[in-house]
């Protein structure tokens, strides 16, 4: 079988760019000649085509992508399938996708957000995103490489590090963990909560809302945030670095550094919702917070990253869920567990290592695509 991977093509650190990598690594691996070409770039993608000849052209990205991964290899005669996410909302491509006779998406919740939203569900297929287990491994504290990382961030080595990574730590969830953390006093032992983000605009913005959030918790103190463009190769270390991984996200389509995290061996804190019902188990591998407010919308403003003109204005029927927030209340209770029992964080953490290594082995992913594709040949 030959299967053509179109992402972000070569990859940069982003989610996306390493779903495909790692799809394209993983096929590889097992046999299957595998190539990758940049999501928009016509010219190469044709090329391939051409010379190459796929038997199914993968196309990893968002429900926005659809012009450049299902409608550019179709016109070509090539057997388009699609990997995608939804951003909470699907607002075009509807007809093309309910024409495709495959449709992969990264969670149970997307594929409910799909369907919700005019998809047909019974071509739609979970397909998890993999994980490097080879990289993120359990990594003893002592290790230098891992030292490196909390002394670069300023944590000791008798302070327990509580971690965050994403684009921005609110989206992660970070301010709701924030909250709980300013709850617990003097009742656990000394910690650092550490956001790892991206730069870029927004995360300007909202890091000045979250730093004074912590400020007026009066948390400023043991509350940092890396606003730091870092590789993959920093990764499996940052995520070793830390005691407990938190991450209550407000919209989550699968939840890499969740998984990534589990399978470096550590607990994880996420919300009782979305993707994060598919990779963790709560009270096995992690703990979920409930859900503490649905934050509902009623219209929305969408542009060319949607396939429309821009500032097109879309009024929904019915208000639609747009994000989640995680009650402070049961991050709050699960810290103090976590905190208070490295038994228990031992135990969760091996629980988490051995449930990402049996579901989410990107070796794992790439098999379960090529058994995919075999199946529904149509």
């Amino acid at each position: 079988m030959k299967i053509l991977v179109l992402y972000n093509y070569p990859p940069a650190p982003g989610g996306l760019s390493t779903q495909g990598d790692l799809l394209c690594k993983g096929l590889l691996e097992i046999g299957v000649n595998a190539r990758a070409a940049h999501i928009r770039s016509d010219l190469e993608k044709e090329w391939y085509y051409r010379w190459f000849q796929p038997d199914a052209v993968v196309g990893v990205g968002f429900w926005g992508d659809v012009p450049d991964i299902v409608l550019h290899p179709q016109r070509f005669g090539m057997r388009a399938v699609p990997w995608i996410l939804a951003d909470g909302y699907v607002a075009n491509y509807r007809d093309v996708l309910n024409g495709m006779p495959l449709v992969l998406v990264t969670s149970d919740w997307v594929r409910e957000t799909f369907v919700r939203d005019g998809i047909r569900g019974d071509h739609t297929v979970t397909l998890p995103v993999g994980c490097d287990t080879d990289a993120f491994i359990p990594r003893n504290l002592s290790d230098p490489k891992v030292r490196a990382v909390r002394d670069a961030l300023g944590v000791t080595m008798d302070e327990l590090l509580i971690l965050t990574v994403g684009g921005d730590a609110a989206s992660k969830g970070g301010r709701e963990v924030m909250e709980a953390l300013a709850t617990l006093g003097r009742d656990v032992p000394a910690w650092r909560y550490v956001c790892k983000v991206w730069p870029q605009g927004r995360t300007d913005v909202q890091n000045k809302y979250d730093v004074e959030l912590a400020r007026s918790l009066g948390i400023q103190d043991r509350v940092s945030f890396q606003t730091h463009q870092v590789s993959r190769n920093l990764m499996p270390y940052l995520l070793a670095a830390c005691d407990i991984y938190a991450a209550p996200s407000r919209l989550e389509g699968f939840g890499m550094p969740q998984v990534e995290a589990g399978a470096c061996g550590k607990p994880v804190i996420g919300i009782r919702a979305m993707a994060m019902l598919d990779t963790l188990v709560h009270g096995e591998t992690a703990f979920l917070a409930s859900v503490a407010q649905t934050i509902h919308i009623t219209e929305a403003v969408l542009g060319p990253e949607s396939g429309f003109e821009p500032g097109h204005h879309v009024v929904f029927d019915k208000p639609r869920v747009s994000d989640y927030r995680a009650s402070s209340q049961d991050i709050a209770e699960y810290l103090k567990l976590l905190l208070s029992n490295a038994d228990l964080r031992q135990r969760m953490g091996e629980a988490g290592r051995r449930r990402v290594v049996e579901h989410y082995d990107y070796r794992l992913v790439a098999r379960r695509l090529v058994e995919i594709l075999s199946e529904k040949k149509g």
